[in-house]
């Protein structure tokens, strides 16, 4: 008979004792599907006397994850403290070192020092799952990983960030501002302590560097990443774009170009008719594009206890089936350097703007941008005061870099009432 499968659990908050939950609830469940017992040998986490509402009296306890990860009773060492420096790159690097297999939610750890541990693991002989870091319970590593793994990845896209994506529907339901929405879904718990790596798209990004490095066979690069976050997106941005047929969402972005490795977490409209434009609230959605398969859409919870705790324990099930391979999809040493896009593809843009109400303000900013070579597809203005009319433009197809140069002539005109609101349209 197969040996028991024994765990080291780092980190018991809600994603930690959702594991435990699982364990507890189904443990038969799960040795009929793997072929062997999985068990808790002994766990770690901040306070020992902290009540959970479960026993642990039953498991080993270390204070240092570090020890947690070397113990000799421990086949599978569970990282669940989440960070990328400090305790838990100290504890995954013990573990691999030991020559552990590692499961992990921590997406911070993989899209800052992913290619070191790869290469640790690798030389180890061992390996690092992270299903639960990218977008919760939604199975996409091993959907790219496995049933795409005939494919030429093309295009990977989606909304990784549960919180950004309350924050813009909430405000488009309400019809409250960013500020309002802000702290309504701060005081609901739905933001990180530092709520930057949320609004200010970081969290995402992380996401958006795994998923580039798994699709395209590139080093991971989260600092090649175009990264800009949701605070200053308006009520009144989502109620021009919602008229012009369109949702903003905080998009995740990554394709190989001829220019290199474009890779983008920005705000951008969508067709309100496309899936994206469609996914309301804390929902994930990412988009995969292969050459052979075309495009397919998975959408599901990107966090809470149940969703995440389920991804880890899919990791769990595979390394006590066997089940192992590279890190990133590919042996570590042969993943490529990328090059990143020091541009991205033409696509249209969505322009807000305020012109001083006065004859030929309009035609000045037609002017402008025609002479940056970028063309007006549709334009509408809305009732003005005295002082200011409100404009919105959405262009054809045109490089960033041309707009740019429209943007900042445009300051010289004289006509302009207020910065310019400029945002991409991605097709989808």
């Amino acid at each position: 008979m197969s040996q028991p499968l024994r765990l080291g659990i780092a980190g018991l908050g809600t994603v930690g004792m959702g594991v435990l939950h699982i364990l507890r609830q189904h443990g038969d469940m799960l040795k009929q599907r793997t072929g062997r017992d999985i068990v808790i040998s002994a766990v770690s986490a901040r306070s020992r006397n902290k009540d959970r509402g479960v026993s642990l009296a039953g498991y080993g306890w270390e204070d240092d994850p570090v020890a947690l990860a070397q113990r000799d009773d421990v086949d599978i060492f569970v990282e669940l403290m989440g960070g990328s420096e400090g305790p838990a790159k100290e504890a995954t690097e013990a573990a691999l070192r030991a020559g552990k297999q590692v499961v992990t939610a921590n997406k911070a750890l993989l899209a800052i020092h992913g290619q070191a541990l790869a290469e640790l693991a690798e030389s180890k002989g061992s390996a690092i799952r992270y299903e639960a870091a990218v977008a919760g319970g939604i199975p996409v590593i091993k959907t790219l990983v496995e049933g795409l793994a005939g494919n030429e990845i093309t295009r990977v896209m989606g909304v990784m960030n549960g919180s950004c994506n309350y924050i813009l529907t909430r405000m488009e339901d309400a019809g409250k501002s960013y500020q309002d929405i802000f702290a309504e879904a701060e005081g609901l718990g739905y933001l990180e302590a530092d709520p930057q790596l949320d609004v200010g798209g970081i969290d995402a990004a992380h996401k958006l560097a795994i998923l580039s490095a798994l699709s395209f066979g590139t080093r991971v690069d989260f600092d090649g990443i175009q990264l800009e976050g949701i605070e200053q997106i308006t009520i009144e941005d989502i109620r021009a774009a919602a008229d012009m047929g369109f949702k903003i969402k905080l998009l995740g972005v990554a394709q190989k170009t001829g220019r290199g490795l474009e890779q983008r977490m920005q705000p951008c409209l969508v067709p309100e008719t496309s899936p994206l434009g469609q996914l309301d609230g804390g929902t994930n959605m990412v988009v995969l594009e292969g050459h052979a398969v075309g495009q397919i859409v998975l959408r599901g919870p990107g966090a809470g206890e149940g969703p995440t705790a389920s991804a880890v324990m899919a990791d769990i099930c595979d390394l006590a089936r066997g089940w192992t391979g590279p890190v990133f999809n590919q042996p570590a040493d042969t993943l490529e350097t990328p090059t990143p896009a020091l541009s991205q593809r033409p696509a249209p843009y969505y322009l807000r703007m305020a012109l001083v109400d006065k004859p030929g303000a309009m035609a000045k900013i037609a002017a402008v941008l025609g002479e940056a070579g970028v063309s007006i597809n549709r334009m509408r203005q809305y009732e003005h005061s005295d002082v200011s009319a409100p404009v919105l433009i959405v262009t054809h197809k045109t490089n960033r870099s041309d707009l740019d140069r429209a943007l900042a002539a445009m300051d010289g005109t004289g006509v302009m009432a207020g910065p310019v609101v400029a945002l991409r349209i991605e097709e989808v």
